[in-house]
């Protein structure tokens, strides 16, 4: 076996195996927003990235989803000062960047969030672990999540994964997720596509929107 892929013979692998099926948009739509906060965002962090031009889609997304009235649920993290709520996590990542209180929680300001727009506080990478956010989702009759957000092989990755076990059809945002290594981005979003949702791009997000 080779040691190294490129995404094209990586897609391939896949393909040639009967992967990467199509799930399609479904007919009850929620945009989700997973961890746009000041943490990541801000550039003031050891978590944080460059997420500039992926904010700049997933406002684009929201524009279109407030337009036509389709929910929208944003996910947010933090943790206790002496991060008693984290588990082992800490251990691995710089969690203390985190705190309750610090601001690091907040949702970045260019999203533009809406009074009546939920956040989901959630401890660790699934948007769905430890939180109310599939019953959120089941009381308004959702069958699609639209995520966006970061970081692509973390938290999008483990809502993706969490998504399709709950019977949800999830479809990920290609430009409007990012990640702090091109590298592990896009792996990611191969995996994704292989084996647990579409990949989509913001156009074609909202070129369904606008169908609604």
């Amino acid at each position: 076996m080779k040691d190294t892929f490129s995404i094209e013979e990586l897609n391939e692998i896949y393909s040639s195996k009967g992967y990467r099926r199509k799930l399609g948009f479904g007919a009850k739509p929620a945009i989700l927003v997973i961890d746009f906060i000041r943490g990541f965002t801000g550039g003031e962090t050891p978590l944080s990235c460059d997420l500039t031009a992926e904010l700049q889609q997933t406002l684009k997304i929201l524009t279109a989803a407030r337009k036509s009235q389709i929910p929208v649920i944003f996910t947010s993290i933090s943790y206790r000062p002496d991060l008693a709520d984290a588990g082992l996590w800490w251990k691995k990542l710089p969690l203390e960047s985190l705190i309750e209180g610090t601001g690091a929680d907040e949702i970045d300001p260019v999203l533009q969030r809406q009074p009546d727009e939920v956040i989901v506080s959630k401890k660790y990478a699934s948007g769905f672990f430890g939180t109310d956010l599939v019953s959120l989702l089941n009381a308004q009759g959702v069958d699609t999540i639209i995520v966006t957000g970061c970081s692509t092989s973390g938290c999008v990755r483990a809502t993706a994964v969490d998504g399709i076990s709950y019977g949800l059809r999830v479809m990920v945002v290609e430009d409007a997720v990012g990640d702090r290594a091109e590298l592990t981005h896009k792996v990611t979003l191969a995996d994704i596509e292989a084996k647990y949702g579409d990949v989509v791009s913001t156009d074609e997000v909202l070129e369904y929107l606008a169908s609604r």
